[in-house]
């Protein structure tokens, strides 16, 4: 049985002013999300701002997360490190506060070889009893993991069942899903190509668009899942240009702006992540006017 179907969205971190995390707004965000259709929540990932937290507040966020969304929708906690000692604590904490599913990336900076990531993903899978979704993003990890490997550890290990595919590269997907014969979910990690991965067998999406669009991301997968392709086609087309605006600078600096645009309490980011440059803001604003989100 899959984690979720549908959209997930990977959940920012709202924040004060002084970079502390603001957990009444997340609950906001979070409440929001789910009355508009949201089928899961994706806590303490990239766009949450992960790599910035310290390890009690990483903790702590997904322990007030589960909480608040008192298993309406599944909770996915970010538990990925490259030190896979560090991942497997983090990821047995995880399961202790009460998260459903664990999403861990591939190992940042150190490069590992594919026997490598076999072995980090298998220590740290085996560690849990939870259902584990592997996160493939080489633009900020460095490494790809290869089809066969996600074959091998599908096989091999029980608890990793899914996979966060951000290669941008969908005949690397289309090898994937033919290499495990169909025996992984695949979310798309890229919000401009919901609609390819879907086309193809996947599950859904795990996405950053479904922070200012949760009802039409949701609809965009369901409606593929359906048989409606024409009117999955329209939405993730409508959507494109308020999707390169959400990626005209690095995750999340635009997606928290977007957010503070439209009345929440987003706040700040850590650094070394900065604020969205004005031109930008502009292109943002621009984006969320014409389809009406603003």
């Amino acid at each position: 049985m899959s984690i979720f179907t549908g959209a997930g969205v990977a959940l920012i971190t709202p924040m004060y002013e002084d970079g502390s995390v603001n957990y009444g707004e997340m609950e906001r965000i979070i409440d929001d999300q789910i009355a508009q259709g949201t089928d899961a929540i994706i806590v303490c990932g990239t766009t949450g701002e992960a790599s910035t937290l310290s390890y009690d507040e990483h903790l702590e966020t997904v322990r007030m997360c589960v909480s608040m969304v008192g298993k309406r929708v599944p909770v996915i906690a970010g538990t990925g490190s490259n030190c896979t000692k560090a991942a497997v604590r983090l990821s047995k904490e995880a399961q202790s506060v009460g998260a459903d599913a664990l999403l861990v990336v591939s190992p940042y900076y150190n490069k590992a070889t594919q026997q490598g990531l076999k072995q980090h993903f298998t220590q740290v899978a085996e560690a849990v009893d939870l259902p584990v979704i592997l996160y493939n993003i080489q633009g900020r990890t460095g490494v790809n993991i290869a089809p066969q490997t996600i074959a091998d550890l599908v096989k091999d290990v029980d608890q990793i069942v899914a996979v966060k595919e951000a290669s941008g590269n969908i005949s690397q997907v289309a090898e994937m899903l033919q290499r495990t014969q169909g025996e992984v979910d695949i979310y798309s990690g890229n919000d401009d190509q919901i609609v390819p991965i879907v086309a193809l067998g996947g599950k859904g999406v795990i996405s950053v668009l479904s922070h200012v669009a949760p009802r039409d991301t949701h609809d965009m997968v369901m409606k593929m899942i359906q048989g409606d392709v024409e009117g999955s086609r329209r939405l993730q087309l409508k959507y494109i240009p308020l999707i390169q605006a959400l990626f005209c600078e690095v995750n999340p600096i635009p997606v928290k702006a977007a957010m503070n645009m439209m009345g929440y309490q987003a706040g700040t980011l850590r650094m070394p992540l900065t604020e969205l440059e004005d031109a930008h803001k502009e292109l943002l604003r621009k984006a969320m006017i014409d389809l009406g989100v603003i």
